[in-house]
């Protein structure tokens, strides 16, 4: 592991466009460190000995980590990025399986399917980070298939 700030900036700059003005600043603090592929790209943000998050070789996007998740929630405002599901669904999704449709109360409009989004119980409590299949609206529209598949739930880190 090494520390660079051209990779910083990088990271930073690819946190704002996928999430919005300052987050790459929020999720990214000056202390991150960085693992890079074989071929000397950026390939997992450690702060410490925790991953913050992994760029996706395939398309350069971000996919969060719990801890990275939790640190964007916290600065994004609700609806940002949000999914709500039923308190029934809350055990499913902390466990990190599928958060299915049928059980999505609400979701940021702006969602795009293959999103990076946060799972949220009805009072924002952070349950798990995973990729939207579905956009905000076809969330609420469809009653049966998978929402999000949930990379990492809050009781599997």
């Amino acid at each position: 592991m090494r520390s660079s700030h051209a990779s910083l900036r990088r990271v930073r700059k690819i946190a704002e466009f996928q999430f919005g003005r300052s987050a790459g600043d929020a999720l990214f603090p000056d202390e991150c460190t960085f693992q890079y592929s074989t071929s000397q790209r950026i390939r997992y943000v450690m702060l410490g000995k925790v991953r913050l998050a992994t760029v996706r070789a395939q398309d350069g996007r971000l996919t969060l980590s719990y801890d990275g998740a939790a640190r964007l929630h916290a600065f994004l405002a609700p609806p940002g990025g949000r999914v709500v599901v039923h308190e029934e669904a809350v055990p499913f999704v902390s466990a990190g399986k599928t958060a299915m449709a049928k059980h999505v109360i609400s979701a940021d409009p702006n969602i795009r399917a293959e999103d990076e989004v946060f799972v949220v119980a009805e009072d924002d409590t952070l349950l798990a980070t995973g990729m939207a299949n579905l956009s905000g609206l076809e969330m609420l529209e469809f009653k049966y298939g998978g929402a999000v598949k949930v990379r990492q739930g809050r009781d599997k880190r």
